[in-house]
């Protein structure tokens, strides 16, 4: 590949290569497809000290860049991340194919046979920050539903990408796939994501992973579709039916299992009659070094709380700081969440089927719960084997993108000799 060329030239270059690849990809049987991916993972297997070498290098450069923790514990890999890498891919090789699913089909009255056929997006384009990870992936997830997919990993993580990239085109290059089925942008260059993201005709999907500055620049300049969210303001409602040492465990899960993920809680609400008895919750949480703002009624709860800002309630700390606030029943947490939620993901606890069910219905966002930590919020605990992003929007997929939001489809209409009408 040539790396003297501009970033345009560069882009089309990869993207009539994925092309190629994608239309070789949509016309491949699942079970060389899932063999492709089998392979990755025993490639991701014997190449572990290389990766784990190279994301060494990347870990030292960040700490010298100055990353923060939460950036830093995305981008690390050790020998269980890793493993779990090897697995996810081996996961989405053992989902159930979308592509070529009869969606729908009927027959008109003068005779024409319809059916609503899922097939390939075609070549989707990536761009993540911190996360090797994303590189197996998106990688695996796109090709299993017959896609071409180009990468592009934030300066971060480029060599930890790159040597998990190598391992994935040594697996899908054994089993007779192309080689350009998952491609690697070969330059940290800024310009080359513009040149991504202005790659109409090329690229047909642009997903981002990180965080919202990157985000926010790809919705404001792409000129291809984009599939994100972005911002994960995530809630936890206690009612008054909860059962508090459960939402004690939820809440104390839903913030601190990893507070730099974008399903992590950042504001808790307390419905009012309870809020006192919640007071041990907070204590807990103080307790293992959150910051706890709150407001001004729950401040004589524990000496530690102080003051939340009106600010808080539209922050997406991604780190061990808290929101809370008093609300009035389910009808006010539900106004609390449609004034300052992301439509990502939000959480109920109660015993009340009812409010429980009212809470359910009455969120919009792209996940809802019930009695369950909002750190659920993820492709592989919903059973997709991995996800590519999470989406909050309302087109085309929402929530947990994996094999079927990777997918469109056609309408295959059968005749036998049908004209139309003047």
């Amino acid at each position: 590949m040539n790396l003297a060329l501009s970033p345009d030239a560069l882009m089309a270059e990869l993207g009539a290569r994925a092309r190629a690849a994608a239309r070789v990809l949509a016309a491949t049987p699942t079970e060389r497809k899932a063999a492709a991916l089998r392979a990755a993972a025993r490639a991701v297997r014997s190449a572990a000290p290389a990766i784990l070498a190279a994301n060494a290098e990347d870990m030292a450069a960040g700490r010298a860049a100055g990353l923060s923790s939460a950036m830093l514990d995305r981008l690390l890999l050790d020998d269980r991340r890793l493993e779990g890498i090897a697995a996810g891919l081996e996961a989405v090789a053992a989902l159930p194919d979308p592509v070529g699913e009869t969606i729908a089909e009927w027959t008109r009255p003068n005779g024409l046979r319809i059916s609503r056929v899922r097939v390939p997006i075609g070549v989707v384009g990536i761009i993540f920050e911190s996360r090797p990870n994303v590189t197996a992936d998106a990688g695996a997830l796109c090709l299993m539903a017959g896609n071409a997919a180009i990468l592009r990993p934030g300066s971060e993580a480029m060599r930890s990408a790159a040597a998990i990239h190598a391992a994935l085109v040594e697996g899908i290059v054994g089993e007779g796939l192309p080689a350009d089925a998952v491609q690697l942008v070969p330059s940290a260059d800024r310009a080359l994501v513009g040149a991504l993201l202005r790659a109409e005709g090329l690229v047909d999907l642009v997903v981002p992973r990180g965080g919202k500055g990157l985000v926010a620049r790809v919705q404001q300049e792409a000129r291809v579709p984009v599939l994100a969210h972005l911002d994960g303001i995530c809630h936890v409602y206690v009612d008054r039916a909860a059962d508090l040492a459960m939402a004690s465990e939820i809440a104390f899960n839903a913030k601190m299992r990893r507070t730099g993920i974008c399903g992590a809680m950042e504001t808790l609400l307390l419905d009012r009659p309870i809020a006192r008895a919640c007071a041990p919750m907070l204590a807990r949480l103080l307790d293992a070094g959150c910051e706890v703002r709150v407001t001004e009624d729950l401040l004589a709860l524990d000496p530690r709380l102080v003051p939340a800002t009106p600010q808080d309630w539209d922050t997406e700390y991604l780190d061990a700081i808290l929101s809370v606030a008093t609300v009035d029943g389910v009808e006010g947490a539900i106004a609390h969440i449609a004034a300052h939620g992301s439509a990502h993901t939000d959480s109920i606890v109660t015993e009340d089927a009812a409010t429980a069910e009212r809470f359910l219905d009455a969120v919009d966002s792209a996940i809802v719960l019930w009695n369950a930590s909002t750190q659920f919020a993820d492709g592989g605990e919903f059973g997709f084997g991995a996800e590519i992003g999470i989406s909050t929007g309302r087109l085309h997929a929402r929530g947990p993108v994996a094999l079927e939001g990777l997918t469109t489809y056609k309408y295959k209409v059968r005749g036998s000799g049908q004209v139309r009408p003047g």
